[in-house]
C-alpha cells in the first residue's frame, strides 16, 4: 500500500479535486459529486453546471470530503456531511420507512449527525487501499468538527464478485473494520451502518473504533 496522506476538501485543495474529476470525465456521467446535495443531478443539469455548483459549495464551506493523496496527486476521496448538506441518498423510500429504529443518539427525526455518502478512487489506484485511507480521513475530520453519530449505506460484497467501479458507497466489511455496526437492511445487498465518533481531544489523536460488541 502506498504511503498516502489525507487533506480536507477546501478552496485550497479544490484544484487537486477538480483535476481528479476531470481525468475521469466528470465522474459518473459528469455529476461532479453533486448527486447527494440538495441540487442533485439530472437531464436538465449539465456537467458544467454541476462543476460550478460544486466549486461554489466548496469555497463556501458547504461541501465536505477527505481527499487522499499519493505524493502531490489527489487519487480519491470520501464525501461526508450532515444530512442537511447531503439530503439525497439512494434507496430513500426504504430508508425513511425505517427511521426511528436505530435507537438513541439521534435527532428528533431519527437522523444521524453525519452521513458518509460516497467514495471515488482513481481507476489506476483501485484495490490499493485508497478507500480505506479516505474513510479514516473522513472520520478524523468528523472528530475535528465535533463528532457525533455517523451513518453510511455500503454494499455487502461478501461472497460476491462486484466491480470496484460500482462500489461508490464502499463495502460493509470496510465500515465494520472501522467499528461500524449494521443497523438495518436497505434492499438486497445494502445496509445502514452506524457508529459514534468522539470529538478529537487536545492531543489531536484520531478517533479509535470502539471494541466489537460481544
Amino acid at each position: 500500500m502506498a504511503d498516502y496522506t489525507v487533506r480536507r476538501l477546501s478552496g485550497d485543495t479544490w484544484a487537486d479535486f477538480a483535476r481528479l474529476v476531470e481525468r475521469h470525465g466528470g465522474v459518473f456521467g459528469g455529476c461532479w459529486c453533486m448527486a447527494f446535495h440538495a441540487e442533485g443531478v439530472g437531464r436538465t443539469r449539465t456537467p458544467a453546471q454541476n462543476r460550478a455548483e460544486k466549486e461554489t459549495r466548496v469555497r463556501e464551506g458547504r461541501a465536505h470530503a477527505a481527499l487522499v493523496y499519493d505524493g502531490a496527486q489527489c487519487v480519491g476521496w470520501c464525501q461526508f456531511g450532515p444530512p442537511a448538506e447531503l439530503p439525497r441518498i439512494k434507496r430513500r423510500r426504504a430508508y425513511e420507512a425505517g427511521l426511528g429504529e436505530e435507537g438513541e443518539g439521534r435527532g428528533a427525526a431519527g437522523l444521524p449527525d453525519w452521513r458518509i455518502t460516497c467514495f471515488f478512487v482513481d481507476r489506476a489506484r483501485r484495490r490499493h487501499g485508497v478507500a480505506s485511507a479516505a474513510l479514516d480521513g473522513a472520520l478524523r475530520e468528523i472528530a475535528r468538527l465535533g463528532g457525533g453519530t455517523v451513518e453510511s449505506y455500503p454494499e455487502d460484497a461478501a461472497g460476491r464478485s462486484v466491480s470496484a467501479s460500482f462500489l461508490h458507497n464502499g463495502t460493509v466489511a470496510l465500515f465494520e473494520s472501522r467499528g461500524f455496526a449494521r443497523s438495518r437492511r436497505l434492499g438486497k445487498n445494502h445496509w445502514v451502518v452506524a457508529r459514534t465518533v468522539s470529538a478529537v481531544d487536545a492531543s489531536g489523536r484520531p478517533p479509535e473504533a470502539p471494541p466489537p460488541r460481544p
